[in-house]
């Protein structure tokens, strides 16, 4: 049999008796050279849309299932992947320090300041969320140092049906995408309207029994909405009407990250 000269590396070759090639960082179909990272590189492309079982992982990477299983445990032991509240996989915690380690977001490592800040105002946990494929992420968090509180760890995902984070994030979205957005949602085109009106969001044991939050639109330089700051905690203390009580504060928190981002930028930082 003659073999084209393209073929004639060993691992070409199996590839091309599998019938499939790893997709490298440009969407070729080349490997790096190193098998497992390119499988590994795989199940974290996989979950950048969102959270995935077992099952929903092994379709998309078409990996063996053990071999995405283990693959999947492995990251989880480095924090590279998490599990959300129902065992999904998900992008786990580390992957926000290494970013933020290495400068290259900026809208995280800014942000942690104002969170702390903020909760050491409101005495009350405070939490970054944004998009991540059809959920929401939270990228930074301060929680409440004692007592009863909301925690919400870093790397978790939720649910863009519920919340104040959810609204804010869907409220500016174009109107399609918003539409969308609405399907099976705990909130109305009305309340959308309503947070665009006043700037703020609140939310009470809509995303989870006996919890409230108060969240505020973070925007890029271009005006866009790219994230949701966020404040929660027990209905007991926030109320029922906690926006407010605490929105101006959560509105000035986001606007103080908004005017950091912007100038930054102008400044080349």
């Amino acid at each position: 049999m003659i073999l084209d000269s393209a073929l004639t590396r060993p691992f070409d070759l199996v590839s091309h008796c599998l019938g499939w090639q790893y997709p490298n960082m440009d969407g070729n179909t080349e490997s790096s050279g190193v098998g497992v990272l390119d499988k590994a590189a795989l199940v974290l492309n996989a979950l950048e849309s969102g959270p995935a079982t077992l099952a929903q992982l092994v379709a998309a990477t078409q990996l063996a299932r053990p071999t995405a299983h283990r693959l999947a445990v492995a990251l989880e032991h480095h924090r590279f992947v998490t599990r959300d509240m129902q065992g999904r996989f998900v992008l786990g915690p580390r992957l926000q320090e290494l970013a933020s380690s290495a400068g290259e977001d900026r809208l995280i490592s800014s942000s942690l300041p104002i969170l702390v800040a903020l909760r050491d105002h409101t005495k009350e946990s405070t939490q970054l969320f944004r998009w991540q494929g059809e959920h929401r992420v939270c990228v930074a968090a301060a929680e409440r140092k004692v007592g009863l509180r909301d925690s919400i760890p870093v790397g978790a995902t939720l649910s863009l049906k519920a919340g104040s984070a959810a609204q804010v994030l869907l409220a500016w979205e174009e109107p399609e995408r918003l539409h969308r957005g609405l399907v099976g949602a705990s909130f109305t085109a009305t309340t959308l309207s309503q947070v665009r009106r006043r700037g703020w969001a609140q939310s009470v044991a809509e995303r989870e029994p006996g919890v409230a939050s108060v969240s505020a639109p973070v925007r890029g330089v271009d005006g866009r909405v790219i994230a949701a700051l966020s404040i929660s905690g027990p209905i007991e203390r926030m109320g029922r009407q906690p926006g407010r009580l605490y929105g101006p504060a959560v509105v000035a928190a986001a606007n103080r990250l908004t005017e950091f981002l912007r100038t930054a930028e102008e400044m080349g930082l």
